[in-house]
């Protein structure tokens, strides 16, 4: 069985450390096989990660794991994973024009820390929107079960049960790492060891979701942590703007507190 990482930060956004950092990190100090780049509302870092992975180590010598370009995308219902894009997916839609964004490129949309009240997440509302969604594209291809972050923790259970119960998902694990130790703290076990054999294991819903050891805060270091908090909180605006970012928000808080959208119970995996 494999191992993949598919939701890391970096300081092209919220994250503390450059991605030749992160590669070097990856190789020396885990035994992944596949992570995915995934940085707030930009491709930069996902397509430079994978750029320095194709070119090898500094030594000539080349990675022993694959690289694969991602963002997460902030929708007006919550945050959401475009993983193996070429293309930056747009911000600020709708989570239905997001997905079939996602899926036109022939990518992988993942659910990151859902339900989650400490950032945006996708609710029960959002799920229950595209589970009515009569448009084939319109669909979640998985769901974080476990993702050691704050945001990711407070629900986790929640998360997973819902998805056995209703959404029956593939199910993979993520760091949400914006600090190197905390890289592969929780991780998707796959069929296989590269990123191919982790696609047709999202596809197959064969992938699981897995907890390992989160660092502590104090490995962290406190300082840190208080700096990594004020890059969170600007990690969109300095991507997007102010304005839209704000106007999103504002939005965004309007869509959940309208009236309850239709419930469908058909599986997600239609």
């Amino acid at each position: 069985m494999g191992t993949a990482d598919l939701h890391i930060h970096t300081r092209h956004g919220d994250g503390m450390a450059t991605v030749p950092q992160l590669l070097d990190y990856v190789e020396r100090r885990t035994q992944l096989d596949v992570i995915a780049v995934t940085e707030h509302d930009t491709l930069r870092a996902g397509a430079e990660a994978r750029e320095l992975c194709a070119r090898g180590r500094p030594d000539g010598a080349p990675y022993r794991f694959d690289v694969i370009c991602g963002e997460e995308v902030t929708t007006l219902d919550g945050h959401l994973l475009a993983l193996a894009v070429d293309e930056p997916v747009p911000s600020f839609r709708r989570i239905e024009e997001t997905l079939s964004a996602i899926h036109r490129q022939g990518g992988i949309a993942i659910v990151p820390h859902p339900l989650s009240f400490l950032t945006r997440s996708v609710t029960r509302r959002g799920f229950d929107r595209v589970l009515a969604s009569a448009d084939d594209a319109v669909r979640f291809d998985a769901l974080e079960e476990y993702n050691l972050s704050p945001a990711g923790r407070v629900r986790s259970a929640r998360a997973r049960a819902l998805n056995r119960e209703r959404l029956h998902l593939a199910a993979i694990g993520a760091s949400d790492a914006h600090f190197l130790p905390s890289v592969g703290s929780a991780f998707t076990t796959f069929p296989g060891r590269s990123a191919g054999d982790l696609f047709a294991a999202i596809a197959a819903k064969t992938s699981a979701g897995a907890a390992g050891r989160a660092p502590r805060l104090s490995e962290l270091g406190y300082r840190n942590i208080v700096v990594q908090q004020c890059r969170g909180m600007l990690a969109t605006p300095r991507a997007m703007g102010w304005l839209p970012t704000v106007r999103s928000f504002v939005r965004s808080r309007l869509r959940r507190e309208g009236p309850p959208a239709p419930s469908d119970e058909r599986p997600a995996g239609r």
